[in-house]
Order: C-alpha cells, then structure tokens, then sequence
C-alpha cells in the first residue's frame, strides 16, 4: 500500500503524479513478476473457467504488462478483443476481436491497437469480462484512471445495468490507495486483481 494517510490535502493531479512515480520506480523485472501472479489469480477465477469473450487492453509505459496475460487467456481459448479509439464517438472505445490475421497500428496517444475491421467488432453486451487499466484504486473499488475518461464512458452502460459484464483492474500493488476522490461520473470496479491480493467488492 503506498498510502494510508487522508488524501483530502492532496489534489487528484498530485495523487495521479504520485501513483505514476511509483509504479514507474519498479523493474522491469518486477512488473513481470507481478503480472505473472495476477495472470494466476484472473485464470483461476470462477468466471475464467470456461470460455468466455474477454476485453482486455495492451499495456504501455509502465502499467502492469498484460502481453503475457493475454497471450495466456488465449491460450485457455478465451475470445480476446482489445480497443481502439472510437471513430465516430469522441473519447469513446471500440472494442475487436483477435485473430490469427489482426493487423496493428498505433492511436494518436501511441499506443497500440488493432486496425478498425468491421467483421471484428465487438458490442460491449458481447463481452463477459472486461479488464481495465487503472493508475490507482481503493478499499471500495474506486478507480483513477489517466483522465481521458474512456473507461468510466465505456462503463455507463453496465453502471445503468444495460449491459452484464464484470470489469476487472488489473494493478501492482503499490497502486492501492486507502481512499480515493470521487466524482460524480466516476465507474467503481468489481473487482481488482493485484499479484497479493483479489479484491472483491460485489459484496
């Protein structure tokens, strides 16, 4: 845990900075050791133990590597599909489907993503379970994202029960925060897997 102290006298872009700082001091090495325990945890999940549709994302800079988790999921012939930055909807993702024959390319911000293809597209109400990328989390599944918002819009609908899916952060554990600020937008997670710990907070 790397902070237990009211956050009420740090601003959310400090705390932002702070995470990032502290994830960014760990090894390479140690990432990848981290991200081998959490792919352990999310493969021995109840709802991981049949095929299901799983959205993920391609990990950059120095967020928990998910290349590996991902080759793995397939691996246990989960559907993985990955996003891209909505076309048509600003600040929205789309989400499509892996293949054998998936072409790359690179959104405006960098990072990675598979080329928009029609045929692979993947309806949010499509996906079972959808990991998301996080700066920080707390005790109640609170999430801090980068700022964009893409996830905490792409999460609207299961928060207005439209859609059935489980949204997992996937962190190190020096991303946990005792408490996070809130905003009225903001999407709480279910669940949150760390290399020590599952956090549960369906209830």
């Amino acid at each position: 845990m790397l902070f237990s102290k009211d956050i009420s006298a740090v601003t959310q872009q400090q705390l932002r900075r702070q995470l990032l700082d502290a994830r960014a001091s760990l090894s390479n090495a140690a990432r990848d050791d981290a991200a081998l325990q959490v792919g352990e945890h999310l493969l021995q999940l109840p709802e991981l133990q049949q095929p299901c549709h799983i959205g993920s994302y391609f990990s950059v800079k120095a967020e928990l590597p998910t290349h590996a988790i991902n080759q793995r999921l397939m691996a246990h012939e989960h559907q993985l599909s990955l996003p891209i930055l909505h076309p048509f909807r600003a600040w929205h993702l789309l989400f499509i489907q892996l293949n054998q024959t998936t072409q790359w390319t690179h959104n405006r911000f960098g990072i990675p993503e598979p080329e928009l293809d029609v045929r692979h597209v993947t309806p949010l109400d499509q996906l079972n379970v959808l990991l998301v990328p996080l700066v920080g989390f707390d005790a109640t599944g609170n999430r801090m994202g980068m700022g964009g918002g893409f996830y905490d819009r792409t999460l609207s609908a299961w928060r207005q029960g439209k859609i059935n899916v489980l949204p997992i952060g996937l962190a190190l554990d020096c991303q946990y925060v005792h408490e996070l600020p809130v905003q009225p937008w903001d999407v709480p997670l279910s669940m949150v897997i760390t290399p020590s710990k599952v956090w549960d907070f369906r209830g």
